[in-house]
């Protein structure tokens, strides 16, 4: 989490620093085309739209959102009060916003 962009292409370039410049770019070229390749291949034989991160943080959500009440006082198809772990949340579902302000944070609902 603390290491920046240069640093990590730094420790995937390490062999090719002997190089000369030319083939240190088609280096680059493939490696990186292999990481896209690799990557491609993950999300193409996923069944769900979701990058593996963004589905594992929607499926804590779904286990947590299980424990909660929705409550909807004024009749109201966009706005919900969420009950639950002690604490109640104003959601707007219109315009994407909670009073918690998770959503905010995550963008995730």
């Amino acid at each position: 989490m603390t290491t920046n962009i240069a640093e990590s292409l730094n420790s995937i370039l390490h062999d090719e620093r002997e190089y000369p410049v030319a083939s240190i770019f088609n280096s680059i070229a493939h490696k990186f085309g292999e990481i896209f390749r690799k990557r491609y291949a993950e999300v193409d034989n996923s069944k769900t739209t979701f990058i593996p991160v963004a589905e594992t943080v929607l499926r804590e959500n779904m286990t947590e959102g299980d424990k909660l009440y929705v409550n909807n006082m004024n009749g109201s198809t966009n706005e919900v009060t969420v009950l639950g772990y002690g604490r109640s949340a104003k959601i707007d579902l219109s315009r994407r916003s909670c009073s918690c302000k998770k959503y905010d944070l995550v963008k995730l609902s």
